[in-house]
């Protein structure tokens, strides 16, 4: 039996091996067969247009093997000529690497003589070159200039990138109304990244009068076509019940006020099953922000049925992140044990992540940490530090108040050489984290 079991799962392995050598077979003489002849011999006769349609052939995997490095040699031979669409390309590949060594001033050089010719990739590419000092000094004026020759051919990209300018006072003065005009050219068009911005202009009252309406208008519109900024963006306006359609509860009792429902208190009526839709469409992109406030809504049964393992979760995706508050929700979830087993040392570590950001919160738990001694060697003048920092931060009355407390607390254990230098040490702190005072 055992060796009728070998043979025949060899001959099962044999069978799929021929299977799949036939396959690839097949496929290598569909692929040979793809390049039509006539066009190769145009091709090697010298003719530009057919150097350019063989290397794109190359490039794509289009009836030839996908190789990079035949796509070069045929985009240089079209080039070469002077063909506009094949410098632009061969300006693609050198600033990818591709079928040749990465090279941004090679890819430079074919962009420009590309953009020259009024090719409006190659001008997007260029300005976008000098906007990121690849191949060139950075040069936002430049940069400016060749995203409007492109802009002007409606190329969305460029219509993007130079509302972008205007938005900063990159290269041109800053203006509002002109970085609106030319993301709206953008995203009339379907352009996903100016539909986002778009939304932002409505959202800040930027270039145009403050909307929330029309802001979640185009945050739909470019969280529909999958980016996750502006997906996390429509969750928060449905979180916060803000630009949004809402749920008509007991009608009677609540009222509307432009573009949103409060209730008699002033609170703004909200729809935490679409906040989470779309914080979940942004969480799976790995938008950090996103996976903090789908953990947020799991922790508190909001939109999604209460889930504190589904949390700690997200939390965890975001905190890896780096997002200073996951960081501290996460370490919450541990002090605490909710959805995780409860891990002091492990709460100590992420409240430290989150503490040295800055976040005054996690200074505060941190400071308590030391000060009892839980998942850290109990510590009186680091407990005094953290403390300090977090009784100097943004935090709300009643912990404020509980930092002023535990701050004052633990200076009866300090010599006061020790307080001299755990006071000298925050010092240092805020003159480093301005932003923190």
């Amino acid at each position: 039996r055992k060796q009728f079991f070998h043979t025949a799962v060899l001959d099962t392995v044999l069978l799929v091996v021929t299977l799949i050598l036939v396959l690839l077979q097949a496929q290598s003489q569909s692929q040979a067969k793809g390049i039509n002849p006539a066009l190769l011999a145009k091709a090697k006769a010298g003719d530009a247009k057919a150097q350019m349609l063989v290397a794109a052939a190359y490039a794509t995997g289009k009836g030839v093997p996908q190789d990079y490095t035949q796509a070069a040699q045929w985009y240089r031979k079209a080039a070469e000529q002077g063909y506009a669409w094949a410098e632009d390309n061969l300006g693609y590949i050198y600033s990818h690497g591709q079928g040749v060594p990465q090279d941004y001033a090679q890819a430079v050089k074919w962009y420009r003589k590309a953009a020259e010719q009024g090719d409006a990739w190659a001008q997007f590419s260029l300005g976008f070159c000098y906007a990121a000092g690849q191949g060139v000094p950075q040069d936002y004026t430049q940069a400016a200039m060749w995203y409007r020759k492109a802009a002007e051919q409606d190329d969305t990209s460029a219509e993007d990138n130079l509302g972008s300018l205007y938005i900063y006072g990159q290269g041109v003065p800053q203006d509002y109304a002109q970085a609106t005009a030319w993301y709206r050219k953008a995203a009339e068009q379907g352009y996903a990244d100016a539909q986002y911005n778009l939304g932002v202009d409505y959202d800040s009252g930027q270039g145009v009068p403050q909307d929330y309406a029309q802001a979640a208008k185009w945050y739909r519109k470019s969280a529909e076509q999958g980016f996750a900024e502006a997906q996390f963006n429509l969750g928060v306006y449905y979180a916060d019940g803000q630009g949004v359609p809402q749920k008509h509860m007991l009608a009677a009792k609540w009222y509307r006020k432009p573009w949103r429902l409060f209730d008699r208190s002033g609170r703004a009526m909200q729809d935490y099953a679409q906040a989470a839709k779309w914080y979940r469409k942004a969480a799976e992109q790995g938008y950090a922000k996103a996976e903090n406030n789908l953990g947020y809504l799991y922790f508190h049964g909001r939109g999604v049925p209460r889930d504190y393992t589904q949390a700690a979760q997200w939390y965890r995706k975001s905190a890896e992140q780096g997002n200073a508050k996951a960081q501290l929700n996460l370490g919450l979830c541990y002090a605490r044990g909710d959805g995780v087993p409860r891990d002091y040392a492990q709460a100590a570590q992420w409240y430290r992540k989150s503490a040295e950001k800055g976040n005054a919160r996690a200074q505060l738990n941190l400071g308590l940490c030391y000060a009892r001694g839980n998942g850290v060697r109990q510590d009186y003048a680091k407990a005094y530090f953290w403390s300090e920092l977090a009784a100097a931060g943004d935090l709300d009355t009643a912990h404020a108040k509980t930092a002023v407390k535990e701050r004052d607390k633990v200076v009866s254990h300090l010599t006061p050489a020790d307080l001299s230098r755990e006071r000298e040490r925050a010092r240092e702190w805020f003159a480093k984290h301005p932003k923190h005072p």
